[in-house]
């Protein structure tokens, strides 16, 4: 006896929606660009513009911000949302300003091996994007570390700059252009293979 084979449903997906613009009323909290409080040890200030392809500030961007701790390790406290003013979660969220400006309170991460380059994880929210958009911003100051990343060592030398960030006096400036010349190198975490 043989039966037939067995036909399997249509796959059905839901479209993709644009992203936001909502995140100045339903996503920050209280404390949210603080992963620890201004002016304490060891602080400095990561912050940045998000524009958009013209050059124009993306004033209604929401900005997360993933880390590891100065020693490397990834943190595992809880706490992300309801900040208790000294335990450092590695996490922070915040809105981009009229000009497009965004910051943090943070620690500089350390790298999570001898020799390896340290780095914030980024990931953007904005007006008309289809999903969130995730990049790093490397900390500028260890050139062979910077040269052996396997990240950066696969980009063209043209688009490397995009993802190292430029230190102020208050600490690291990493601008993260969406679109056109000098495009932020961003990264697809989606798990996919490309077709």
């Amino acid at each position: 006896m043989s039966t037939a084979p067995r036909e399997e449903p249509p796959t059905r997906t839901t479209p993709g929606q644009t992203v936001g613009p909502f995140f100045h009323y339903a996503l920050p909290y209280d404390g949210d660009r603080d992963l620890v409080p201004p002016g304490s040890a060891g602080a400095v200030r990561l912050g940045g513009r998000v524009t958009d392809g013209a050059g124009e500030p993306v004033r209604d961007a929401l900005v997360e911000v993933w880390q590891a701790g100065p020693d490397g390790a990834v943190p595992r406290e809880t706490g992300s949302l309801r900040r208790d003013g000294w335990t450092f979660t590695g996490f922070g969220r915040t809105c981009t300003s009229r000009d497009g400006r965004y910051w943090f309170s943070t620690l500089e991460p350390g790298p999570d091996r001898p020799g390896a380059a340290a780095f914030f994880a980024l990931t953007v929210f904005a007006r008309g994007l289809t999903d969130r958009l995730f990049t790093r911003a490397y900390l500028p100051d260890d050139t062979a570390a910077l040269a052996a990343d396997p990240l950066l060592a696969s980009l063209p030398a043209g688009r490397r700059a995009t993802l190292v960030a430029r230190r102020d006096g208050r600490g690291p400036v990493f601008d993260i252009r969406l679109q056109g010349e000098g495009e932020t190198v961003f990264l697809d975490l989606s798990g996919r293979r490309a077709p």
